[in-house]
């Protein structure tokens, strides 16, 4: 890809799931200068660097995002910025909503106003499905964070030096929030608990929210929105796949949880164009830019009405879920 070869790369919650799983993938198969790992969690670093037995070119680079004179110094010299850093399980930005704004929201203010003042070429924010009509304050800081890096493509200047734009993707399978890891450790004590038997959601293994994030940096031009296409699937017969023989308990939906998730509303469907991989949102505003759509290969306008959402995707069969489950060694 050469929007990555020697190039210098900072990856910001760089010791996360993704962060791990990207910097493996850039090392093997990209041939980054530098990588940059942005995290302020000090002992996930050091074990991080063990992982990657010393690798030299891995920075380790302590800090938070709220702190934006820190997040200037991080992002000196970078060509690249993965926005991967927040808190992200619901239940605890419920409890500490304050907190999630301050890391979700002013964070991602933060790491704008850096590249912006640094002049990164490329930005792209990692967001998810809850941001889609969010019923939870997890949901609302990322939507809000998706508006402010689409809508930061407005401050890039007459150079238009810097870029920014956003993947939104669905549940990732192997990630340490994963219901996959629940369903695995209930399975030992033979009964597994599922909310509500109607309830779907959109899966991605590790590997492909890589895959696709490396990709998005090849094609961008900034202020799009770009979805995978991927499956989905029902909660119950994900715990019937993993755990078949265990008696299945219903607790009910829990409050900021939603029945179906989406990952493109009706509004958003009018300003969608699909690819063969993808689908590419753009900002209905597109105030001081404008995105030429012929350069997303073989995109073609959706059609009217259209939505996605994981009642409505295509639907994961057991046997296929198996496999995705073996392949990302969670079976």
């Amino acid at each position: 890809m050469s929007a990555i070869k020697g190039k210098t790369i900072l990856i910001t919650g760089g010791t996360g799931s993704f962060g791990r799983a990207c910097v493996r993938k850039l090392l093997e198969e990209h041939d980054p200068k530098v990588i940059r790992i942005f995290s302020r969690d000090e002992l996930k670093q050091w074990e991080m660097e063990k992982e990657f037995a010393g690798n030299l070119k891995l920075r380790f680079l302590i800090g938070d995002i709220r702190d934006e004179r820190r997040m200037r110094r991080a992002t000196e010299g970078v060509d690249v910025l993965i926005h991967a850093a927040a808190l992200k399980h619901v239940p605890a930005c419920e409890y500490n909503p304050i907190e999630a704004v301050r890391t979700n929201v002013d964070g991602t203010i933060s790491v704008i106003h850096a590249a912006l003042d640094n002049k990164v070429p490329q930005v792209i924010g990692l967001s998810t499905d809850k941001a889609v009509s969010p019923v939870n304050i997890y949901g609302a800081t990322k939507l809000c964070a998706e508006r402010l890096l689409v809508q930061s493509n407005a401050y890039r200047g007459r150079d238009r030096k810097t870029q920014f734009s956003v993947v939104r993707y669905g549940n990732v399978m192997g990630s340490r929030g994963s219901v996959i890891p629940l369903f695995r450790r209930q399975r030992e004590r033979g009964e597994v608990s599922v909310t509500d038997e109607r309830m779907t959601r959109f899966w991605i293994t590790l590997p492909q929210s890589v895959d696709f994030v490396l990709s998005a940096l090849d094609i961008m031009q900034g202020g799009e929105l770009f979805v995978p296409k991927i499956p989905a699937m029902k909660i119950v017969d994900l715990a019937k796949v993993i755990a078949p023989e265990a008696k299945r308990r219903i607790t009910g939906i829990r409050p900021g949880e939603k029945l179906h998730e989406s990952l493109i509303t009706p509004e958003e469907g009018r300003l969608a164009y699909e690819l063969k991989d993808r689908y590419v949102v753009l900002s209905a505003s597109q105030s001081g830019w404008v995105n030429d759509v012929k350069k997303y290969k073989g995109a073609k306008k959706v059609k009217e009405g259209f939505e996605y959402r994981s009642d409505n995707a295509e639907q994961l069969t057991a046997e296929r879920m198996k496999k995705l489950l073996k392949a990302v060694d969670l079976e």
